[in-house]
C-alpha cells in the first residue's frame, strides 16, 4: 500500500470513529421504534429524552408532520430493551423539564399488563397522548372578562361570604367535620371494593376509557362546557331565589337526617347484600350471552312480517270472531239441550232392556233390537232369489198366535195418542218405560183403563189380531198353492 492510500484510509478510520464517539451512535444496534400522535409537538425537539417513571429509556429520533388537512405532529421514539414492554393502552404525555419552558420530554406509561403489547413500530392514536398547559397558554385564557370574573368570585367569596357571619358558620360547622370525615371514610373504604387492587384498576380504567372518549370529540366537550355555562349563568341570574331556598334546605335537611340515618343503618346489610350477589352479577355474562341468539330470534320473531303481521290481520278477523260467537249463543243453547237430552233420555232408553214372554228374546237393549229390525227390513226388501221374485214377509206361526201373545201388543186404547208435551223440556222428562206387565193385552192388570174405554180397547185389540190371522193365513195359502 502506498503511504497516499495509507494516509486516506487513516484518516476516515479516524472520522468514522470520532463520529460515533460523540454521537454514541450503534450501527449493529436495532432498537424498539415506538411512534406517536400529539395535537401539538410543542417545543419538543429531536434528541429529547423519552422516561418511564423518571427514568431515561430512550429518546425521540424523529418529528413529522401528520397527515395532510390533520393539525397534528408525528414523531418517533427509540426505547431500550429494559423499556418494554409497551402496551396497547400506554399514555403519553409531552411534558416541560424546567419551570420557564424550553425543554420538553416524552413521559410514557406502559399501560396495564392485561392488554396486548405493541410491535415494534407501531403507532399510539392522538387518544392516548396529551401535552402540558404552557404559562402562555394559560395567559391567554385570563383575559379581561375571565380576570374580571376571578375577582367578582374573590370579592363575592371574601367580602360577602366570609365577612357576613360565612366564617362563624364555618366555625360552628366543624364539630360537624368528625363524622363526616368518618363516614367519608368508610365510604372510601367501599369503594375501594371487595378486591382493591384488581376493582380499583377496572375503575380508573373504565373512567379512562370515558375520558378519553369525551377528549377524542372536542367539540361535543367544548359544547358540554358553554352548557355549564348556560345553566350556571341561568343559576346565577336567580340569586334572590337561591338565597330564599337556602333556609328551606337546611330546614329539609333536618327532616332529612333521620331517613338518612336509617338509610346509613342500611349500608351494612346492602354491602353483605352486594358482596354475596357479586358472584351471580358474574356469572350473567355467560348466561347474557347464551340468552342473546334467543333475543335475537324474539327481535326477528316480532317484526312487521311475523307477528306484527299476523297481530294486524288478526285486529281485523276479530271483530268478525266476536260477531260469530254471539250468533252461535242460541245456537250452543239448543246444542247444551240435545245433549243433555242424548245423555239423560236417549242413551238411558237406547240401553234399557225390553222384557219379552218369547224365550231367548227377553232382556235384549233397544240398540240391539233396534238393528235386527234392518236385517229383517233388508229380507223383506229383497225381490228375487234363486226360484223367482217374491215378496218376503216375516211373520209369526199361526198355531201359536193366542191372544195377547203378539208382540208388540196394541195399546189399550188406539184411537188415544201417546202425550206429546212441546212446551216440556227433553232433558226434564222421563225415559220410555219399556216394563209392560206380562200375560194377554186384555189382561185387566195391562190394561188400565175400565168401563167403556176398557171394552173397546178390548174389541180393538181383538180386531187387530184377527186381522193378523187373516193375513197370515192367506199368506200361508198362496205359498201352498
Amino acid at each position: 500500500m502506498t503511504p497516499f492510500r495509507a494516509g486516506v484510509l487513516a484518516l476516515v478510520v479516524v472520522v468514522v470513529a470520532t463520529y460515533f464517539g460523540f454521537t454514541k451512535t450503534n450501527p449493529f444496534a436495532n432498537p424498539y421504534e415506538l411512534k406517536a400522535v400529539v395535537r401539538d409537538a410543542q417545543n419538543l425537539k429531536t434528541g429529547a429524552p423519552v422516561r418511564i417513571a423518571g427514568v431515561d429509556v430512550g429518546k425521540v429520533t424523529r418529528i413529522d408532520a401528520a397527515e395532510e388537512g390533520e393539525a397534528a405532529a408525528e414523531f418517533t421514539m427509540e426505547l431500550r430493551d429494559d423499556a418494554l414492554p409497551i402496551h396497547s393502552d400506554a399514555r403519553l404525555a409531552i411534558r416541560p423539564r424546567i419551570l420557564l419552558e424550553g425543554n420538553f420530554f416524552v413521559d410514557i406509561e406502559p399501560g396495564s399488563p392485561s392488554t396486548n403489547g405493541l410491535d415494534d413500530g407501531a403507532t399510539l392514536p392522538v387518544t392516548q397522548t396529551a401535552t402540558s398547559v404552557t404559562l402562555p397558554e394559560i395567559l391567554s385564557v385570563l383575559r379581561s372578562d375571565v380576570r374580571n370574573d376571578l375577582q367578582t368570585l374573590l370579592h363575592e367569596y371574601g367580602t360577602e361570604a366570609l365577612a357576613r357571619g360565612g366564617a362563624q358558620a364555618l366555625n360552628r360547622a366543624i364539630p360537624s367535620f368528625e363524622p363526616a370525615y368518618r363516614l367519608g371514610a368508610l365510604t372510601n373504604d367501599a369503594l375501594l371494593g371487595v378486591q382493591p387492587e384488581e376493582d380499583l384498576q377496572r375503575v380508573l380504567s373504565g373512567q379512562r376509557r370515558v375520558f378519553a372518549a369525551l377528549a377524542a370529540d372536542r367539540g361535543a366537550l367544548q359544547q358540554l362546557v358553554t352548557d355549564l355555562n348556560t345553566t350556571a349563568g341561568a343559576l346565577a341570574s336567580q340569586d334572590a331565589a337561591l338565597a330564599a331556598a337556602v333556609p328551606a334546605l337546611r330546614d329539609t335537611l333536618r327532616a332529612g337526617y333521620p331517613a338518612l340515618g336509617e338509610l346509613n343503618a342500611t349500608l351494612p346489610v346492602l354491602r353483605s347484600f352486594a358482596r354475596e350477589a357479586l358472584p351471580g352479577v358474574r356469572s350473567s355474562v355467560p348466561a347474557l350471552d347464551a340468552a342473546t341468539p334467543w333475543i335475537t330470534q324474539a327481535r326477528r320473531l316480532v317484526q312487521e312480517d311475523e307477528l306484527r303481521g299476523l297481530a294486524a290481520d288478526l285486529r281485523e278477523a276479530v271483530p268478525s270472531l266476536v260477531r260469530v260467537n254471539r250468533r252461535l249463543i242460541p245456537l250452543l243453547g239448543q246444542l247444551r239441550a240435545l245433549s243433555s237430552c242424548t245423555n239423560r233420555v236417549l242413551v238411558p232408553f237406547v240401553e234399557a232392556e225390553i222384557p219379552s214372554i218369547e224365550s231367548g228374546n227377553s232382556g235384549n237393549a233397544v240398540r240391539e233390537q233396534i238393528m235386527r229390525s234392518f236385517v229383517g227390513l233388508a229380507g223383506e226388501s229383497r225381490v228375487n232369489d234363486a226360484n223367482t221374485p217374491v215378496f218376503h214377509v216375516q211373520g209369526v206361526n199361526p198355531v201359536n198366535l193366542t191372544a195377547g201373545r203378539v208382540e208388540p201388543a196394541p195399546p189399550p186404547d188406539p184411537t188415544t195418542p201417546p202425550p206429546h208435551r212441546p212446551d216440556v223440556a227433553c232433558e226434564t222428562q222421563e225415559p220410555p218405560n219399556l216394563q209392560a206387565p206380562g200375560g194377554s193385552a186384555l189382561d185387566p192388570q195391562y190394561t188400565q183403563v175400565s168401563g167403556e174405554g176398557a171394552t173397546a180397547a178390548a174389541d180393538a185389540v181383538r180386531a187387530n189380531q184377527q186381522a193378523v190371522r187373516a193375513r197370515v193365513a192367506r199368506f200361508a195359502r198362496e205359498k201352498l198353492r
